[in-house]
């Protein structure tokens, strides 16, 4: 039998609070021996997003309690865990903290090794976990900070292909739902409620459309959505639900034209790999069927295997975060030092020059 690694992972970068246990043989095979995730959004949810303070206290009442009860789900102790894996950012600085801080502690207290993990990171290597991918592959990130689309050459080795110059995906979801009095989080109300609309009402704009770059642009269609809602106000349930299926329309169409050149500069690229190229979709707004939908049909047309994680996995959780560690273990990468510091701001690219908007500021870079 392989030897087994094995590595406790905390992710407390947003709204969950979570906690995993996750194996490693040398051949790569994983094995998720358990995952523990709280979730905030009942105490989030009457203020229409995350308020970073009652997050960062959330997460000091709950994270202890969640690792005891990942340790208890996997049958194992501190002492059979071979590392400690904590989400060092990018994230809100107050949640980076308690997690970074806890592992930090049960490093120092048990000796084993602390790697502090690039959550963005996490996501790019998911699919390895679950799907047992190999090098290298493409990756379209969408989340409600970052909406990026991502060479993924190997553990450690990323290039940045597409970036937005302004709101990332989830959060146009968010701030559309907040415009149309839909309760939060965005992603899923606009999509429920888009099941019963009419997505050829309102001809919204596909920002970007047709140019040879693979950025995104979001900002100019939530504005188009304020603006039809306005035209049309008071807004009834079905005007609702006919501007958040234009919505989504006008978001598929958009990411069918991004990703299609991405997916066509990835064959430019790669013309003689041995095995059918890939598309992962990582992130929250990766639970998105509607999306998925569109992904997969643009896969199937160019040629491209389609992955989407399990949902679960999609949203932030720790087992992506064990397995970061994992990955960076069995490449001989050294821990990190217990100095060690959160970065709030954390592009996964660092070598990728910063455009304007959000992006200048580096978290959606």
């Amino acid at each position: 039998m392989a030897p087994i690694l094995r590595i406790l992972g905390i992710e407390t970068s947003c709204d969950e609070t979570a906690a995993a246990i996750v194996e490693r043989r040398d051949d790569g095979t994983p094995t998720v021996c358990s995952d523990v995730v709280l979730s905030q959004l009942d105490e989030h949810s009457a203020y229409g997003g995350v308020v970073p303070e009652i997050a960062a206290r959330a997460h000091v009442e709950a994270l202890d309690t969640l690792i005891d009860e990942a340790l208890k789900r996997a049958n194992v102790s501190l002492s059979d865990v071979d590392a400690i894996a904590a989400t060092s950012g990018p994230g809100l600085i107050g949640g980076l903290l308690v997690g970074l801080m806890t592992g930090k502690a049960i490093s120092r207290a048990t000796g084993k090794p602390l790697y502090a993990i690039n959550h963005l990171e996490g996501h790019a290597l998911t699919a390895r976990l679950t799907d047992g991918l190999g090098f290298p592959y493409l990756m379209l990130l969408v989340s409600g900070g970052h909406t990026q689309l991502i060479l993924v050459r190997g553990v450690g080795e990323y290039e940045r292909w597409g970036t937005t110059i302004d709101d990332a995906l989830g959060e146009a979801f968010d701030k559309t739902a907040k415009l149309l009095g839909l309760p939060y989080p965005g992603g899923p109300a606009v999509e429920a409620a888009a099941k019963s609309g009419n997505p050829d009402r309102f001809d919204l704009p596909r920002p970007l459309v047709g140019e040879a770059r693979l950025d995104f642009s979001f900002s100019g269609l939530k504005t188009a959505v304020r603006q039809a809602a306005t035209a049309i106000a008071p807004v009834t349930e079905q005007d609702i639900a006919d501007i958040c299926a234009s919505f989504q329309k006008a978001i598929s169409r958009t990411l069918k034209d991004r990703i299609g050149r991405g997916l066509q500069r990835f064959k430019a690229e790669f013309p003689k790999m041995a095995d059918k190229p890939s598309l992962v979709v990582a992130g929250g707004v990766a639970a998105n069927l509607e999306l998925r939908r569109t992904l997969q049909e643009l896969c199937d047309a160019n040629g491209f295997r389609f992955i989407a994680p399990p949902l679960r996995l999609c949203t932030d959780n720790a087992v992506m975060i064990a397995w970061a560690g994992l990955e960076r273990m069995a490449t001989g990468r050294a821990p990190d030092d217990l100095d060690v510091q959160p970065r709030s701001r954390w592009p996964l690219d660092q070598k990728a020059e910063t455009l304007l908007g959000h992006g200048k500021r580096g978290a959606k870079a």
